[in-house]
């Protein structure tokens, strides 16, 4: 047996800075262009803790949170459910946000991810998790060989600071095209070294569907994705730098790779892409399957 989630062993790394291992963010995940928003007449600021830019709800987001956990058994599986309340003003944002996910694990091999937020004022919400996988195993090289499919015919291209342009690009033709199965690492340099890269998931969003399929062929063991969200961002473990993990693991660059579920980066700024503004009477819900196989 091996382990194909990269982490920390113990508690007390997941509430210090780190690159997001397994981590629950929020309340916005992904990018926000200049750590600032408009909503209702007003602009919000925002913790600018990626160069010019919010990343993954500021500087202490969600991810540096210990959650109440509540464990409990139904039919059709195990599962926990963990909550958190983000008080108003909280890294910027507006309003009490009370957020709960659910996280299931079947006899099907499948674990389900279930998030759900309410906030007492419109306010931006984007919840993902931020695991990181090798299906060789943790600390087990890097995920380039491993082969992925993307169900999607578009992705956003980003400036030089990882800020949508508010294109939605074809992948036909370019280094961003996973419809069919290739290695990871095949047409990495033509994509600057590395994925970190938003893609527009098929299909209708608010459904369930798949996303994602990454298969390694030296163990066998493959991830599938399904997913309600618009996107999935595709992240290579780019900035992954030798690291600490478990069991005295370092986890260089392309160590490991992400499937981040999730509404598309700078959304509160761009009219055009899906409404990412929930509130009274808009409670946040959205729901993402990974389904391991062998």
């Amino acid at each position: 047996r091996d382990d194909v989630l990269l982490g920390f062993s113990t508690l007390g790394p997941y509430t210090r800075k780190h690159p997001f291992l397994g981590s629950t963010v929020g309340r916005y995940a992904n990018r926000i262009a200049g750590g600032r928003f408009r909503l209702g007449g007003t602009e919000y600021s925002l913790a600018r803790n990626n160069g010019p830019n919010s990343l993954h709800g500021g500087l202490r987001g969600f991810d540096k949170h210990v959650w109440i956990a509540e464990a409990y058994r139904e039919a059709g599986g195990v599962f926990v459910r963990l909550s958190h309340t983000s008080p108003d003003g909280d890294e910027g944002y507006p309003g009490t946000l009370r957020a709960t996910v659910t996280y299931g694990l079947s006899g099907k091999n499948e674990v389900s991810a279930l998030y759900e937020a309410e906030v007492d004022a419109p306010c931006p919400v984007n919840l993902t998790n931020h695991a990181y996988f090798n299906l060789a195993g943790e600390g087990r090289g890097t995920i380039l060989d491993h082969e992925a499919s993307l169900w999607a015919s578009a992705y956003l291209p980003v400036d030089e600071t990882q800020i949508p342009t508010g294109e939605l690009a074809p992948v036909e033709g370019t280094p961003f095209d996973f419809r069919s199965p290739k290695p990871i690492g095949r047409d990495l340099a033509a994509a600057g070294g590395g994925y970190d890269h938003c893609f527009v998931v098929d299909g209708a969003p608010g459904t369930i569907r798949p996303c994602a399929r990454v298969r390694d062929p030296k163990s066998g063991r493959s991830l599938e994705v399904a997913t309600t969200q618009p996107g999935v961002q595709f992240y290579t473990g780019n900035f992954l730098d030798g690291i600490p993990g478990k069991r005295g693991a370092l986890y260089g660059k392309h160590a490991g790779f992400c499937l981040e579920t999730q509404n598309f980066p700078d959304a509160p700024n761009r009219p055009a892409f899906p409404d990412c503004v929930y509130g009274p009477g808009r409670p946040y819900r959205e729901r993402t399957v990974f389904s391991f196989g062998y």
